[in-house]
């Protein structure tokens, strides 16, 4: 399977993923956090740094259940638009590459 490359906005929603789930985490270690949603420590890094933009949907689910977030807020941070910015990105396709 070949992977296409992640656009700008991917990226984008990555790294709002990611400062997302630092900022719900808090003071909880990544190991405590991980551990609870069944991922690796070096996983849950890897996404709250951006370098995994587009994480499987399961194990955002996961590590949303275990901040105690929904996946809808989770979805209405991703997605909002920047000030200045164009419509948020369509839904379908993000769900489609969240899932993979």
């Amino acid at each position: 399977m070949v992977r296409l490359p992640l656009t700008p906005e991917e990226i984008e929603r990555g790294q709002r993923l990611g400062a997302l789930l630092r900022r719900a985490r808090g003071e909880r270690s990544i190991l405590d956090t991980a551990l609870g949603a069944g991922v690796s420590p070096e996983t849950l890094r890897k996404i709250e740094s951006g370098r995994v933009a587009t994480p499987a949907f399961p194990t955002i689910a996961a590590i949303a259940d275990v901040l105690g977030l929904s996946l809808d807020a989770v979805w209405a941070e991703i997605t909002r638009p920047e000030p200045g910015a164009g419509p948020a990105a369509p839904l379908t396709g993000t769900l489609t590459r969240l899932a993979s």
